[in-house]
């Protein structure tokens, strides 16, 4: 199937609605996802927030200002799908749990499309993965079950053939994990900013 057929089937995808995993999603499916076929550079993240369901824009919210910065990107470079394909596990806003966190993404989603989106992009050369859900699906048995041994691991996953830098979300809640973990910022992000300049 052509990408940009492939591409209209995902948008129009309401499985999450019509023959759901569980409980349905609680409101219409609207699909959020970036890619062309010449991406160099994957964002594999969870699923989008409230804010990017309004938008149908991927990170169109602080936790992307935060993303875009880690990148060492401008807006520009970062929604040029030529550029960066940007497939969360799950494409449509999961709602809300009780205590107003996001639900974990849709299980229909990834086992319906992933691999074909994946392979649609021959030219892949960087998986950023955002989360326990991207990690597990691209580390595979690298994975070592927690985001937190994911991140301090992120060398091994780096030196893959397709490399991998596992990262936590850029969401507000893990400021604690960042003020804790200065690593990250002294030491994984110069390497990740260094990765994706050569591939841009």
């Amino acid at each position: 199937m052509r990408l940009e057929a492939l591409l209209e089937h995902v948008r129009a995808c309401r499985a999450c609605v019509e023959s759901p995993a569980g409980k349905p999603l609680p409101h219409p499916p609207r699909p959020v996802l970036q890619m062309a076929a010449e991406a160099r550079i994957l964002i594999a993240g969870q699923a989008p927030g409230v804010r990017v369901h309004a938008s149908g824009q991927p990170f169109t919210d602080p936790s992307g200002q935060r993303l875009r910065s880690w990148l060492g990107v401008d807006e520009a470079s970062f929604y040029d799908p030529r550029r960066f394909a940007i497939l969360p596990m799950g494409f449509c806003f999961p709602g809300l749990d009780a205590a107003g966190g996001d639900l974990p993404p849709r299980p229909e989603c990834a086992p319906l499309w992933r691999a074909q989106l994946m392979a649609e992009l021959p030219n892949l050369a960087l998986v950023i993965c955002l989360g326990a859900h991207a990690m597990r699906w691209h580390m595979g048995p690298l994975f070592p079950g927690t985001v937190d041994g994911a991140v301090r691991a992120w060398r091994n996953a780096a030196a893959l053939s397709l490399p991998v830098f596992p990262m936590p979300h850029p969401s507000w809640r893990n400021s604690g994990w960042l003020k804790r973990n200065p690593w990250f910022e002294a030491e994984l992000l110069p390497a990740l900013q260094l990765r994706v300049a050569a591939l841009l």
